[in-house]
């Protein structure tokens, strides 16, 4: 299934090029990427973007079982011009474009953690779940030009449970301003400790009550990844939208009881209706 999912993404992307085409016309969003929806139409006010995505993924970080998601996506934003402030689900926060090449972002959202039901085969029994909570993510991009061409990503997302680095470099495919096209971005992933050990540490008391060997990690190195992202319009009103995601972890991770597998995938596709 997974694979036939991917070869959806290939063989429906060339339709969906020609059609973009054939779209009304085309309107300038606050960046051109692909990965930041603006369902605001290039005008100040309001945009409400509404959809549905599926995603194959990984069932919890490092897990080698795979499950089928269908989550809701869109967002409710507010635009003034070079700002948008947005809610889209658990996240609420503003991004901002300076000087044509400084795109900045901050938000507030939840994180949900892990359950031990995450794993249908029962690799977590013992593990207990891991805490929930709110973290705050703070992100800058700086592009080379202000067509976005290329451009640098750095980000902070620091919560209850840890915090994580992100460093990052992309480039955008395409030539239009509305946000369709593609983009693809390599990034190195860094956490603190605390992360490291909530999500792939085994204390004495878990180690004791699953069997798996008592693991204590330090901060630093996380991972490597790759990220493609895709968007177009079928219609002034419909989009499609699609990623992709690699990540492949650092020997330490990978050596952890609880990662069965040295890396995390997911691909997912979905559609949004823009008001």
């Amino acid at each position: 299934m997974r694979k036939f999912t991917g070869l959806l993404l290939a063989i429906c992307a060339p339709a969906f090029f020609v059609q973009t085409a054939l779209a009304q016309e085309e309107k300038t969003a606050l960046v051109p990427l692909p990965s930041l929806d603006d369902f605001t139409r290039g005008e100040d006010g309001w945009g409400f973007g509404l959809g549905l995505g599926v995603e194959y993924e990984s069932a919890y970080e490092g897990s080698d079982e795979f499950d089928f998601e269908v989550s809701p996506a869109g967002a409710v934003q507010w635009r003034k011009g070079d700002d948008i402030f947005y809610w889209a689900g658990e996240a609420l926060g503003w991004r901002g474009l300076r000087s044509d090449t400084w795109l900045l972002q901050a938000s507030v959202g939840f994180e949900e953690g892990r359950e031990e039901s995450d794993s249908d085969d029962g690799r977590l029994d013992g593990l207990g779940d891991t805490d929930e909570g709110v973290e705050f993510v703070l992100q800058a991009r700086r592009a080379f030009d202000a067509d976005w061409r290329y451009w640098l990503d750095g980000r902070i997302v620091t919560g209850e449970t840890g915090n994580l680095g992100i460093v990052g470099v992309g480039r955008r495919f395409g030539d239009r301003n509305d946000g369709a096209g593609s983009e693809l971005s390599i990034a190195a992933v860094f956490h603190d400790s605390d992360l490291a050990n909530e999500q792939f540490g085994v204390d004495p008391a878990q180690a004791a009550a699953s069997g798996l060997d008592e693991t204590e990690l330090s901060g630093g190195f996380r991972s490597i990844g790759v990220n493609y992202n895709y968007r177009a319009y079928i219609n002034d009103n419909w989009q499609i939208f699609g990623e992709a995601l690699y990540e492949r972890y650092s020997s330490d991770i990978a050596d952890s009881p609880i990662a069965r597998n040295n890396y995390e995938a997911e691909v997912g596709v979905g559609f949004i209706y823009v008001f």
